[in-house]
C-alpha cells in the first residue's frame, strides 16, 4: 500500500458523488430501509440498542457492496441490504461490532473518571448545557481523553468490515491492515473527513439559511442527513478501492511495511 498525497482524500469524495448519481433512487431506498429497520429494532429497550451496533458492520458491507454494484454496471437492490447476513462472515462482522461497544464504553468510562461523568450525561441530556456543574466540570479535558481512544481505534475500525467481507480476513487481521492504510495516508484521511465536515456544515447552513429555523428546516435535515450518509458510504467504498483494489479483483491486501 503506497502513500497517497493529501488530495487523495477530496477525489474520493468526488468519485463517491459519481456513483451516487448513477443510482440516487436505489441508494436512498437502501438507506430508507436501513433507518426503518434500526426505528424497529430500536423500540426494544436495552437489547435493541446493543443489537443496532454490534449489526453496525454488517449493515456497512451493504453499502459498499452497493456501490461495488454501481461501479459494474449492476442494479442496487433492496436485498442487498441483507448482504452481510450471510455465513461465515456475519459472525465476524458482529464481533466487529462488540468491539466498537467496547471502544465506546471505553472512551466514555475513561473520559468520565475525569470530569466525573458529565461529558457522558450532556451527551445524553441528563444534564442542561448551561447549569453550573457543566461549566465547573472538566469536560475539554475528557473531550480529548475520549478522542484519543476513539480516534486509533475508528482508524482500525475504518476499513475492517469490507476487508472481512470482500477479503474473507479474520477480525484481528481486518483491523491491522485498516489502521496502517490509514495511518500511511493520514493526511488523505484528514482532508477527507474535513471535506465531508464543511459539505454536512454548508448543506446545513443552507436549509437553515433559506427556510429559517422553523418546524420545515427542521423536517428537511433528516433527509438531508440521509443524503448525506448515502453520499459517505460512496466515497468511502472509492476509499477502500483506491487503497486496496476493486473488491471483485479478489486480491489479497499485502502487509504494510512499518517505518
Amino acid at each position: 500500500m503506497e502513500k497517497l498525497p493529501a488530495n487523495s482524500g477530496w477525489l474520493w469524495i468526488k468519485q463517491g458523488f459519481g456513483l451516487f448519481i448513477k443510482q440516487p433512487g436505489a441508494l436512498i431506498t437502501l438507506i430508507l430501509l436501513y433507518g426503518l429497520f434500526n426505528m424497529v429494532v430500536g423500540i426494544v429497550p436495552v437489547l435493541g440498542q446493543i443489537a443496532l451496533v454490534l449489526l453496525v458492520p454488517v449493515f456497512s458491507t451493504a453499502f459498499a457492496q452497493a456501490c461495488a454494484n454501481i461501479e459494474q454496471g449492476q442494479r442496487v437492490t433492496p436485498g442487498l441490504l441483507f448482504t452481510g447476513f450471510r455465513k461465515p462472515i456475519l459472525p465476524r462482522l458482529m464481533t466487529l461490532g462488540l468491539l466498537y461497544m467496547i471502544v465506546a464504553l471505553l472512551a466514555m468510562g475513561l473520559s468520565s473518571l475525569v470530569d466525573d461523568g458529565m461529558l457522558l450525561k450532556l451527551m445524553t441530556g441528563q444534564v442542561n448545557p448551561n447549569a453550573d456543574a457543566v461549566r465547573d466540570a472538566n469536560i475539554g479535558t475528557a473531550f480529548l481523553v475520549a478522542i484519543a481512544v476513539c480516534i486509533p481505534a475508528a482508524m482500525g475500525f475504518c476499513f475492517a468490515a469490507p476487508l472481512i467481507y470482500w477479503q474473507n480476513l479474520s477480525v484481528g487481521k481486518a483491523v491491522f491492515f485498516s489502521f496502517f492504510a490509514v495511518q500511511r495516508s493520514l493526511l488523505a484521511f484528514i482532508v477527507f473527513g474535513i471535506s465531508l465536515f464543511s459539505i454536512s456544515m454548508i448543506a446545513i447552513q443552507c436549509v437553515l439559511l433559506v427556510f429559517g429555523r422553523t418546524q420545515l428546516a427542521m423536517s428537511m435535515l433528516l433527509p438531508l442527513s440521509m443524503l448525506l450518509s448515502v453520499q459517505m458510504h460512496c466515497a468511502f467504498y472509492a476509499s477502500y478501492r483506491h487503497i486496496f483494489g476493486a473488491p471483485y479483483e479478489q486480491a489479497k491486501p499485502a502487509v504494510p511495511e512499518q517505518e
